[in-house]
């Protein structure tokens, strides 16, 4: 018998991408703990179109 757990996967997108103008998106997939960050988590990752660390959000 497998266990739930508490983890989900999560989208993350660039905060920054939209109002640069340029075409396309920058989205990580990453996995949570609904436990201990029940909120929505933002993170700093890198964002290839932009070539530099930009900041994503959790979406959805």
């Amino acid at each position: 018998m497998a266990k739930k757990g508490n983890r989900v996967q999560v989208i993350l997108e660039c905060t920054e991408h939209k109002e640069s103008g340029k075409p396309g998106m920058s989205r990580y997939i990453t996995t949570k703990s609904k436990k201990n960050t029940p909120d929505r988590i933002e993170l700093k990752k890198f964002n290839p179109i932009l070539k530099r660390m930009t900041v994503h959000k959790e979406i959805k």
